[in-house]
């Protein structure tokens, strides 16, 4: 065990790209674990990578069209109108994890290690209208519920902090994760609209 410490100790540690997205009078907070290496993106911004399921869902939910918010001509998400459609809904973007270590140089959850992980307490301080966390996977949820000492939700439920917090955990957006968007879609909604969002 201590070996693979050491092993991993040896490994460059990449931190967080991009700030929080707050936009004013943010209601509800996605958190995912660590964006993918960067010849992944297809924009400079949360869930870049193409393959991702996060915006198709959104635009599903927003839209009524999974691929609003993607430019084919491009191969690209829309950043503009993302932003434009987090702004006007009050959704808050951020990850998990602030540092971490890629144990196999991949974006797979199971071998990202998490070096310093985001203070979420810090992190509502920008957000006081924000009353619901959405981690959009199992580790990220994991790091969320050992900050604010809960059990880790079930997919697709909740637990509510100490401190009034509605701690959600959503299916993971990879494609990696085995369900339809249009079902991952349906776990989403439920979220957004107990928010206020949709």
């Amino acid at each position: 065990m201590t070996q693979i410490a050491e092993d991993n100790n040896e490994l460059p540690i990449e931190r967080h790209p991009w700030p929080p997205f707050v936009p004013d009078g943010a209601k509800i907070l996605f958190m995912g674990t660590f964006p993918p290496g960067c010849h992944r993106w297809s924009m400079d911004f949360y869930y870049p990578n193409p393959t991702n399921d996060f915006w198709r869902i959104m635009g599903l939910l927003y839209f009524g069209d999974k691929n609003a918010l993607w430019i084919p001509d491009k191969k690209r998400f829309d950043l503009p109108a993302i932003k434009e459609l987090l702004t006007e809904h009050g959704i808050a973007m951020n990850d998990t994890a602030r540092a971490v270590r890629r144990l196999k140089g991949n974006a797979s959850d199971k071998f990202l290690e998490i070096v310093e992980p985001v203070v979420l307490d810090d992190l509502l301080a920008l957000m006081p209208e924000c009353r619901n966390v959405v981690t959009t996977g199992e580790k990220a949820a994991g790091v969320m519920a050992e900050q604010t000492g809960t059990p880790i939700p079930k997919m697709g439920d909740n637990v509510v902090t100490e401190s009034g917090i509605t701690l959600w955990r959503m299916p993971s957006t990879s494609r990696a994760y085995p369900m339809a968007v249009e079902k991952k879609a349906e776990w989403y909604r439920k979220v957004l609209v107990a928010a206020g969002c949709l």
